[in-house]
């Protein structure tokens, strides 16, 4: 058999039943393998990062691996930030990249080593994509291929999972090879520290038995790790407050009487007032990055014993000013088994804290009551909860990078059973909409809304051939502020108002979105005011169809509420009354700082 006719018999049976492609030269033998292997497909993409966005959303909702075949040079190389969004964010995904013919390689012959380029559109993407993969291999002969498949697939699903790059020389992908004597690979057998993670879990409840003002914190690696079915009995268990990161923002139903809000540099006042008073935080898989913590984490939840949870070593490892009191290195399995095992007889009711989270959370609402009365343009805080109360359980809600992100996490009210997210830890503009198409195929043509920004959907609006191509009913959400806000806003704190390469008057420019919808025989509503709203939304939201809704908002929209520079993240702009502030503070407040490590 043919290298290229393994491989997708290989993917079948890993039962990835889709692959995201552009094809060309230097892949050609592998894309011709799927016209004599059946039962595996692929979708035609328009540009190969949208593809590798696809195929992370695909990971991310998907029960197994996502896969993308591009060919070399400027085909693997336009892969790169679809990858890191999946490096970040802990997803697995396959990539499968062409390469010019062994033979034709750099240094494959004599006096050609120290030269750039040999074959047409040779590139190293090996050496590229290393620092954003967890294996990233160039194929040295055909007969390696079965256990370096078998070795990318488990090193992209195992520990903390990530992408993986195989380089295919074009020789290679033709060449013929005997499966039943390909050398298989052997996983390597797992050293968990049992007693160490026993000790630290007893240590854990017993600081959790003493503390007066405990907090669970709830990050993305509690969805990595399939085991979000845990979490409400977990909080039950306890009956403390709970707050999520962003990647862990559709954890649990918010209306869970447990769940206080969204913690962070674009938190909820409440949860940051939760997280800031804390005698005790157990984060269970949270990086805890400066968009947690914000710019100066020794302020972070600076008088509790904070306990962080995650399977990578290197995360419990870093310092920066961040102060763990325990660090545990451990799957979420192990974790939640041996923790139930242990406190089987305890049970916490902290009702007094529970309380006062609740009552800030119902004083400090993330959507207002007058942001309804808005006469012109749209309440992006309004739209997001009006959307959020239409959209069933069911529903996927992807959003981009920009302030539409913020609203839609700070304003949307996840119901169990919704999902919401983004590509949190790159957050490239261009996301949202091809990672809405693999969601969308994934889940059988299922609801999927994409939440993006005019700058933003034009990263990536090539693909809405891709949609029609096969009729995919995504709801595509412009929200339309004339330019990029969210730096916008930036300026106006930092930059005096300078509005650089931000806004139409300095090159920033959208084109008339409702031709463009017409050209590719999209429907196309328009929102620009809040009367009937609701009824708006409605009709295309449940449509069968892809739609096109464009949301005009004021184009000096702000972010509410946002850190500032230096500030601890309990003290939230616009900055409540010093006294109002202090009357919330159990523990000592402190100045702002000018130790900061990122801007907020």
């Amino acid at each position: 058999m043919n290298l290229s006719d393994y491989v997708l018999k290989f993917l079948k049976q890993k039962k990835i039943k889709n692959v995201f492609l552009i094809t060309g030269g230097a892949i050609s033998f592998m894309v011709d393998s799927f016209s004599r292997v059946k039962g595996i497909k692929y979708t035609c993409v328009a540009h190969e990062q949208a593809a590798a966005m696809m195929a992370d959303s695909y990971s991310r909702l998907g029960p197994n691996l996502s896969c993308t075949m591009v060919t070399s040079g400027p085909g693997a190389t336009n892969l790169i930030t679809g990858i890191a969004c999946s490096w970040f964010d802990s997803i697995p995904a396959l990539h499968i990249t062409g390469q010019v013919n062994s033979y034709e390689k750099q240094g494959a012959q004599k006096g050609t080593k120290k030269t750039r380029q040999i074959g047409f559109q040779e590139t190293d993407i090996v050496s590229i994509t290393k620092p954003i993969t967890k294996f990233s291999y160039q194929l040295k002969n055909p007969n390696e291929i079965r256990y370096i498949l078998e070795k990318a697939c488990y090193l992209a699903q195992t520990g903390r999972p990530g992408p993986v790059v195989i380089d295919i020389p074009m020789n290679f992908q033709k060449a013929k090879i005997e499966e039943n004597k390909l050398k298989k690979f052997i996983a390597p057998k797992e050293n968990i520290k049992k007693t160490l993670l026993i000790n630290n879990i007893k240590k854990t409840i017993l600081l959790l038995k003493k503390s007066s003002r405990p907090v669970i914190l709830l990050g993305g690696g509690i969805k990595l790790a399939k085991v979000q079915n845990k979490i409400n009995k977990f909080l039950k268990q306890l009956d403390v407050p709970a707050v999520t990161t962003w990647s862990g923002v559709d954890i649990i139903d918010h209306e869970n009487k447990n769940y206080i809000g969204n913690v962070g540099v674009y938190g909820s006042r409440a949860a940051n007032f939760a997280v800031q008073n804390s005698d005790f935080l157990l984060c269970l898989g949270s990086r805890l990055d400066t968009r947690i913590t914000g710019g100066v984490p020794s302020t972070f939840a600076r008088n509790a014993k904070v306990i962080s949870i995650d399977i990578d070593k290197h995360e419990l490892s870093k310092e920066r000013g961040l102060k763990l009191y325990l660090k545990i290195n451990s799957n979420f399995s192990d974790f939640f088994k041996i923790f139930n095992n242990q406190n089987k007889k305890l049970r916490y009711k902290k009702i007094e804290w529970l309380d006062t989270c609740c009552k800030w959370k119902k004083k400090y609402p993330m959507v207002k009551k007058e942001y309804y009365s808005q006469k012109k343009f749209v309440n992006p805080y309004v739209f997001i909860n009006e959307l959020s109360k239409i959209l069933n359980n069911k529903s996927v809600i992807i959003a981009d990078d920009g302030g539409h992100l913020t609203w839609a996490i700070q304003a949307f009210k996840v119901k169990g059973g919704q999902k919401l997210f983004s590509a949190f830890g790159n957050s490239p503009m261009g996301y949202a909409f091809p990672a809405s198409i693999g969601a969308s195929i994934v889940n059988n043509k299922g609801k999927v809304i994409c939440i993006d920004g005019d700058g933003s959907i034009q990263m990536n609006i090539q693909e809405l051939q891709t949609v029609v191509h096969n009729k995919l009913p995504i709801k595509i959400i412009v929200l339309n502020n004339n330019g990029y806000g969210i730096i916008k806003q930036f300026q106006d704190l930092y930059l005096n108002k300078r509005h650089e390469a931000t806004t139409a008057k300095t090159g920033v420019v959208n084109p008339n979105f409702k031709k463009v919808m017409k050209a590719y025989n999209i429907n196309y509503t328009l929102i620009s005011n809040h009367k009937n709203l609701k009824n708006k939304l409605k009709k295309p939201i449940t449509s069968n169809k892809p739609e096109f809704i464009e949301v005009l908002l004021k184009p000096e929209q702000k972010i509410i509420p946002k850190l500032q520079f230096g500030k601890p993240i309990e003290d939230l702009s616009p900055l409540l009354a010093r006294k109002e502030f202090e009357n919330n503070m159990y523990v000592k407040t402190v100045q702002r700082s000018k130790k900061i490590f990122e801007a907020n």
